[in-house]
């Protein structure tokens, strides 16, 4: 198994319950084949530059441990959740 971060940045307008509920799902998804170590909420933050002309985004962080297969099936379901803008999946040496 390797350690790996995501980086999802979700649409600003979503409120605090869709946000969660967000962050639930792809918890658990990773706990099937994997072990979540750490979710860090970043909160609201000013992008670089617009995305699906949104100015601000939502940032998440995901730090967590599982086999290679998980990562494209985790990436998968990130571009076809609606809410999530931008996302960015990285293995991380320890």
């Amino acid at each position: 198994m390797n350690n790996y971060e995501s980086v999802i940045i979700i649409n600003p307008n979503l409120d605090e319950e869709g946000i969660k509920a967000i962050i639930q799902k792809f918890s658990d998804l990773i706990n099937t084949d994997g072990k979540l170590e750490k979710v860090d909420e970043m909160g609201k933050r000013k992008l670089a530059y617009e995305v699906q002309k949104n100015k601000e985004g939502n940032y998440v962080v995901f730090y967590f441990e599982a086999n290679p297969s998980l990562i494209s099936e985790l990436e998968r379901n990130y571009r076809i959740t609606d809410e999530i803008i931008k996302f960015m999946t990285v293995k991380v040496e320890k």
